[in-house]
């Protein structure tokens, strides 16, 4: 009973654990809007534009924000935008902190950590399920033995060769689909970084570009937290403002 009511408070406190909302703060030649309910923002140049919103409708407290960009280049002549060109910078206390832009290749890198260690949880559950199917076709039997002179208790052991193989093949077939669960998720993890995650890329004329920004987590300060992403497509610099904090 104990541990049911323990279980309960856990999850109605889940559920008390609010996100963080963001809301973009527009400067001279740039257009709040709302795309699909988000919050958005337009930064218009000469040469280019860059839109900006959210990946998701709240961040994780502490976790890192994700953005999607669209960059399009409005000049005559192609244009480089370069995922090292992206500055981040956050107003801490009154000094200025710079966050790290989390690029494809080491989200790639992490993805593939993890897998390493899925790898290994796998092949200890595995190992585990196999062991126990090889003790199945044991067993022990007690039986008692009524005599003239008393009553006694016999134990027998044997070993049922059906029954253990019934065990190995359930077990095998445990493993087999353990295992390529494993991999089929880390494959689509690596086909979702990339397809989502922006990259280096040089945008001709008239031609849009765009994925997902990944930011490190924002130095915790009381209230809202404010940051700057300053994305560079040729020689413009976009300065895109950003408030963040409890979701409304």
């Amino acid at each position: 009973m104990r541990f049911v009511f323990v279980v309960l408070i856990a999850a109605l406190c889940s559920g008390c654990v609010t996100g963080e909302s963001v809301q973009f703060q527009a400067q001279r030649d740039q257009q709040s809007i709302i795309r699909d309910g988000q919050a958005a923002l337009v930064s218009t140049k000469q040469n280019s534009i860059v839109i900006a919103r959210p990946a998701a409708r709240q961040f994780q407290v502490g976790g890192r924000p994700v953005f999607v960009l669209g960059i399009y280049n409005r000049s005559k002549q192609p244009q480089n935008f370069l995922v090292s060109g992206v500055q981040v910078t956050q107003v801490v206390n009154g000094d200025v902190a710079r966050l790290e832009v989390i690029t494809y290749e080491k989200l790639v890198q992490e993805e593939k950590t993890r897998q390493v260690f899925a790898a290994v949880a796998t092949g200890l559950a595995a190992g585990a399920n196999s062991y126990n199917a090889s003790r199945a076709g044991y067993y022990n039997s007690n039986s008692t033995v009524y005599t003239p002179s008393g009553t006694y208790q016999v134990s027998t052991t044997g070993y049922s060769p059906t029954a253990a193989y019934i065990a190995q093949s359930n077990a095998s077939a445990q493993n087999a689909e353990m295992i390529s669960a494993t991999i089929e998720t880390g494959q689509r993890n690596l086909a979702v970084l990339e397809r989502s995650v922006i990259k280096d890329n040089t945008l001709m004329p008239g031609e849009w570009y765009g994925g997902q920004l990944h930011i490190a987590p924002l130095v915790s300060t009381d209230g809202s937290k404010v940051y700057t992403i300053s994305v560079l497509v040729g020689a413009e610099r976009h300065e895109i403002q950003v408030a963040q904090g409890a979701a409304r």
